[in-house]
């Protein structure tokens, strides 16, 4: 594994701590259809949560959560219409959610948990510029 793929499989990994600890299930992780990736997949109660992980080492080149394009949301709601179809969940209520971990120079790491992100036409949400 390259160090890119052992930093984004890090940043996953405590990701879905964070979630759990808050009371959410992962139901799938690294989540791939021909449409795109879901890094985690969490349920509490009845929703379904879509959580796309970012972890940056530096911000020189802006924060995690604003490498979240446009492109990147479109192929991530896509992906989760797969999702639910595929697993039987298209009446479950759904969200799209970003969690932002920044680790510079592998020291203590920031989480920034930005719920209900973007929708599933892909668009920011009131709750994060996101563009």
């Amino acid at each position: 594994m390259n160090g890119r793929r052992r930093m984004g499989a890090r940043g996953e990994e405590i990701a879905a701590r964070h979630l759990e600890g808050r009371g959410f299930r992962i139901r799938a992780r690294n989540y791939q259809t021909r449409r795109g990736e879901i890094d985690l997949v969490a349920e509490r109660g009845r929703w379904i949560v879509f959580v796309e992980v970012r972890l940056r080492r530096s911000e020189a080149f802006g924060s995690p959560a604003e490498t979240v394009g446009p492109r990147k949301r479109r192929r991530l709601a896509s992906a989760a219409a797969a999702f639910l179809v595929e697993h039987g969940l298209a009446e479950r209520p759904c969200r799209f959610d970003i969690i932002a971990l920044s680790d510079p120079a592998g020291g203590p790491e920031e989480i920034l948990h930005i719920e209900n992100a973007f929708d599933r036409d892909g668009r920011p949400t009131g709750c994060w510029s996101g563009d």
